[in-house]
This record gives structure tokens, sequence and C-alpha cells, in this order.
């Protein structure tokens, strides 16, 4: 299982000088990729309550640099570590031109992007944007034919209903070919066939193992009834742990632990058929030092068993 760790970039971590600062330092500690999220803002009311803890929404999402700008600063700081979106929220922007975004992206970093994407869960965000909450799904749907359009067709011409292509030459495409891959977030029964119908992975999050599995099955066995590998599916779960001194109980492991404890978690997601795991400390800790502080003994932990 590769080992992933966050790229910082919100709360006191958005500054770009210390973006390309640890960006290179966590690449030089062996990790093997660095992750980015997508939030627009902190309502005063929210809509919706965040989906874990409590409920309230972390205050650090108040200052949230654009994911897509943070991973090409780690770009230009890194040389082989791979840059994901955990996750993008692909709606909120015209497929034709998110689809040249990333295709700058994955040129830029010589072919090393995954395109993580998410429907969100906060629908003042989609107030916001301008962006209708109902239909999410179909308007996905649409974004990835748009995108896979643009990616890998010689003359791009998409017809549906949101959105209208002419026949036209975009003729700048991305590094990897036919397109970089493609990993879906969600929880539902709907979300788990998509992914298995036309995604190369699911983006979980550390929820519990009997629920993990079985959501990954229903991706699995949509995959072989659409004739697809299900063996070349990725799962990749983000970790958002708060780091005690003192091991906690057993119950509140990965949300609460010891490095210790994590690393042991992230163990047994690999047991459990995990591809790739990584830990975001952005809200749960303000300090840069145990930010890189952890990021470096947790390293050295799993790559020493």
């Amino acid at each position: 299982m590769q080992i992933g760790y966050t790229v910082p970039q919100y709360g006191a971590f958005a500054d770009p000088d210390f973006i390309r600062q640890a960006s290179a330092d966590l690449e030089a500690m062996g990790y093997s990729s660095l992750w980015a999220g997508d939030r627009i803002m902190l309502p005063l009311e929210p809509s919706d309550p965040y989906p874990g803890g409590d409920g309230e929404i972390p205050p650090a999402f108040a200052t949230f640099f654009d994911p897509l700008t943070a991973l090409t600063l780690a770009a230009v700081s890194t040389r082989e570590v791979r840059l994901g979106t955990s996750t993008l929220n692909a709606l909120w922007q015209p497929p034709v031109l998110l689809a040249r975004m990333l295709t700058s992206l994955d040129l830029l970093s010589h072919g090393r992007l995954d395109v993580g994407i998410g429907l969100g869960w906060l629908r003042d965000e989609y107030t916001a944007t301008g962006v209708p909450w109902q239909g999410r799904g179909a308007r996905l749907e649409e974004t990835l034919d748009v995108m896979e359009a643009a990616w890998s067709s010689e003359v791009v011409e998409h017809k549906g209903a949101l959105w209208t292509v002419p026949p036209s030459h975009i003729d700048l495409k991305p590094f990897q070919r036919p397109r970089p891959p493609i990993l879906l977030a969600g929880y539902t029964p709907s979300s788990m066939e998509r992914i298995g119908r036309r995604a190369d992975g699911w983006l979980s999050a550390a929820i519990p193992m009997p629920y993990l599995t079985s959501l990954w099955d229903m991706a699995l066995q949509t995959a072989a009834r659409v004739d697809r590998d299900p063996s070349a599916l990725r799962m990749v779960v983000r970790v958002n742990p708060k780091i005690t001194d003192s091991p906690a109980p057993d119950d509140q492991v990965p949300h609460v632990g010891t490095v210790r404890q994590i690393g042991d978690y992230l163990l047994t997601l690999a047991q459990a058929g995990a591809h790739e795991a990584f830990v975001d400390l952005q809200t749960t800790t303000s300090s840069r030092d145990q930010f890189m502080d952890v990021a470096h003994e947790l390293i050295t932990r799993l790559h020493a068993g």
C-alpha cells in the first residue's frame, strides 16, 4: 500500500512558501503522493452539518488555498511524488475549462496527476457558484463525458443536456494517455456503481471497516458486470486524525490516536484491500512543526514495518 500526505493548503497552512517547502520535504521523506482538498468558504449559518464529528465545520475552512494552484506549487517543487485531488468539486466549473486546467497540470508534472472528484456536501457552495444542487449525479456523468472527449478525441464534439461543444480541435492533451486516472468519491450505491462503471478508483474516508469493504465490493461487482477488470480499480483512503501523546481508546482510532496507533490503522487498511492511504492534520492542528514532525515520524515507523 502506498502512503501519502496532504499538501498544506488551508487554515494556518495556506502559505505558498510553506506549500513549496513542505512538498519538497514530504517527497524527500519517502511519501508516494500529495493530496489537495477543495472548499470555498465557511458560512456563518451553514446549510448542512459537517459530515464528521460533532457536525461543526472546521474553522480552518475559512482560509482555503485553491487546490490546483497548490498542486502546481507542489509539482514544481518535486520530481516523482504523485499529485492528487481529494476531492475536487468538479461541478463548480464548466468541464471544458476544468479539462484544460487538469491537462495543464498533468503536463507540468510530467504525468503525475490523479484526478479525484467528489460532489461535495455543502449546498451553500453550490448556491455561491450558481450551480444547481439537484441533479448532481447527472451533471457529474456529463462532466466526465466532456472531459474525456477533450482528453482523447482528435476532433472534440459533445451534445448533451447541459453543454454543447461544437466540433473543435482541442489539441492540448494530457501527458498520461488516454487521460489521467479518475478517482471518484461517494458512499451511496449509485456512487459505487458509477465508480465500477467508469472510474479508475474510489476515494474514501476513514469509515468503519465493514462499511468500507461492503461499499468497495459494490464497485468491484459493478466493474465485473460491465466487463471491466475489477483488479485495476484503486481504493484510496483519507485519514484526518487528531494526534495525541497518550494512546486513545480503540473505538476512537483513527479519528484520535498516537502516531503508532494511526500507523497501525493504516496497516489494517492495507489488509482490507486499500491501495493507498493519506493523512491530513490540517483540521486537527494549526502547528506547522507538528504537521511536519508527525509526517516524519509516521513514514519512519511505516518504513520500519
